[in-house]
């Protein structure tokens, strides 16, 4: 959709441009480059302006909000805590590579991508698995319920682990084979 809409906007652009340059060149004969854009050169009322501006406003706040949106945001990376006989600190990453090995080796699933978020007290598991068209989604669900996610619960010291899960789906084996 991102995408899409970028390349629409980019082409109007582009057409528009066009647009100008063709009757700047005086290419095009029925438009009168040296004429007015608009008729008449009296200004418009003065609300007119400011809801103009007022849109121009909106428009602006919209578009930093989508620039904003476009950068990558800083993820929980470590967890640290200490008690008596030491402190310890583990990569988020590092802690999820297992888990997201083993339920890749699960039949029908082909990538698993497993990011541990919120601080150590109160973690919450997101994971995106990749899986062919014809895998049993149930039943890869409940290994991750059944199998992965305690032991994963067990290796955390952490009970309370929530864990979200979106499947995507690819093509079967025999046609990702042939393609």
């Amino acid at each position: 959709m991102n995408r899409f809409l970028l390349a629409l906007l980019g082409l109007v652009l582009l057409l528009a441009g066009a647009a100008a340059l063709v009757v700047n060149l005086d290419l095009v004969r029925w438009l009168d480059r040296s004429g007015p854009v608009v008729p008449g050169t009296a200004l418009p009322p003065t609300w007119v302006l400011w809801v103009v501006a007022a849109g121009a406003v909106v428009l602006a706040l919209v578009c930093l909000r989508w620039l904003t949106a476009q950068v990558p945001r800083r993820k929980v990376t470590d967890w640290r805590w200490a008690d008596e006989e030491g402190a310890t600190r583990i990569s988020t990453a590092t802690a999820t590579a297992p888990f997201a090995d083993e339920v890749t080796a699960y039949p029908g699933v082909r990538k698993v991508e497993a990011t541990l978020t919120g601080p150590h007290t109160a973690p919450r598991l997101a994971l995106v698995v990749r899986a062919h068209g014809d895998a049993d989604l149930r039943g890869i669900r409940r290994r991750i319920d059944d199998e992965g996610l305690p032991r994963l619960r067990e290796a955390l010291d952490a009970p309370d682990l929530h864990a979200t899960v979106e499947f995507r789906m690819s093509t079967t084996k025999a046609e990702a084979r042939v393609r």
